[in-house]
């Protein structure tokens, strides 16, 4: 569990089922108007790591990437949303704007895949997930608090994987 500066925290998941229960402890503490950016290569466990965080979260429906329909949404029993977005074949900001993400924002949290594409239009204050594909089962994840929320909640995931901070 290396530490790479007070606001990141790398984690070497061994398997898909690993990443996953990560993204569970993420999406259980996540909060209307949160932001979680995804970014890696193909098969790095973009959509692994979005599939824990809405179950996490509580989503009653299946995941799966929306790269077709840019955004799926996600229900849960009270109600709330979670949207899922996949920016990979945006071209740009304006774009993704064009989305309505401060309605998306407003509904719930949202999880954003190939989020580089279109982080200009993204709030500054958000979670950062760095994913690299290490090998057939395992993945590098790095996650980068950006803004106070983000420092807490990183906080608060640290202590829910591995126990004390």
């Amino acid at each position: 569990m290396p530490i790479l500066d007070p606001n990141s925290l790398e984690f070497l998941s061994r398997s898909a089922d690993q990443t996953r229960r990560v993204g569970m402890r993420l999406g259980a503490i996540l909060q209307l108007g949160d932001v979680v950016c995804l970014e890696g290569e193909l098969g790095s466990g973009k959509t692994t790591l979005a599939q824990g965080i809405a179950a996490g979260w509580g989503s009653l429906d299946p995941v799966s990437s929306p790269t077709f329909v840019l955004v799926n949404i996600y229900r849960r029993s009270d109600g709330d949303r979670l949207a899922h977005l996949d920016a990979y074949r945006l071209n740009d900001a304006l774009e993704a704007e064009a989305l309505d993400l401060d309605i998306l924002l407003e509904a719930g949290p949202l999880i954003v895949e190939w989020a580089r594409r279109i982080e200009q239009a993204l709030p500054d204050d958000h979670l950062w997930v760095d994913l690299n594909y290490v090998d057939s089962e395992a993945r590098g994840l790095q996650f980068t608090a950006r803004g106070q929320r983000y420092e807490g909640l990183l906080e608060v995931l640290q202590e829910s994987v591995f126990g004390v901070i």
